[in-house]
């Protein structure tokens, strides 16, 4: 499957530890995430080294996705029982601290496989993110290898981007934010765009 852009992103039910800490054998993506954007992140295991790092990035930038109506879900193979302990282990122990997301227990490996992200000989989920729309539909994905951590702060560049096209329809050009102009999706488009911003590029 490989690039999931513009497809459906799979759904799953699998146990997970809750952003609140309740743990729950039957969380249903399609359910979790029914009329919001969501970003699905995958991550290798728990317990290790670049993962802490992102799985912290995420939760001090988790207000800000749920201020745009962003719902964030965390999925490696560990258990949730592994996912909860790493929760109730401090930051400065090694530990993520109580993250306000769901993380999810994809111990079958189910998810990693459906997703077309699981590494080929290490057994574990690359640094992979999708980004999925209201209508359950990706439209981003980005993957890292697994020595390479993730930019969280571009995940809400995307998301900004996304609900910026949404909302007035005009395209976004490379490196644009919140606050910049948009495009016109015509030779027209281009070349105004252009006149006025090339220099920027």
């Amino acid at each position: 499957m490989g690039v999931l852009v513009g497809r459906e992103a799979p759904d799953f039910t699998a146990a997970a530890v809750l952003g609140n800490g309740e743990i729950v054998d039957n969380f249903n993506l399609k359910e979790a995430i029914k009329g919001k954007d969501a970003v699905i992140f995958f991550y290798p295991l728990d317990f290790t080294f670049v993962c802490p790092s992102e799985l912290i990035a995420f939760d001090r930038r988790v207000e800000e996705f749920k201020k745009r109506g962003v719902e964030v879900i965390g999925v490696s193979i560990d258990s949730q029982f592994s996912h909860n302990a790493w929760r109730n282990t401090p930051v400065d122990k090694g530990g993520i601290g109580e993250v306000k997301y769901t993380l999810v227990a994809d111990t079958k490996h189910e998810i990693c496989q459906a997703y077309d992200v699981e590494h080929p000989q290490a057994g574990v989920a690359f640094r992979a993110s999708f980004l999925v729309d209201k209508e359950g539909n990706v439209r981003h994905q980005v993957v890292n290898d697994l020595p390479l951590g993730r930019n969280v702060d571009e995940m809400l560049r995307m998301v900004d981007a996304l609900h910026f096209h949404e909302q007035h329809g005009e395209v976004c050009p490379a490196g644009w934010k919140e606050g910049d102009k948009g495009m016109q999706a015509t030779p027209e488009g281009v070349a105004a765009y252009l006149s006025t911003e090339a220099d920027k590029l």
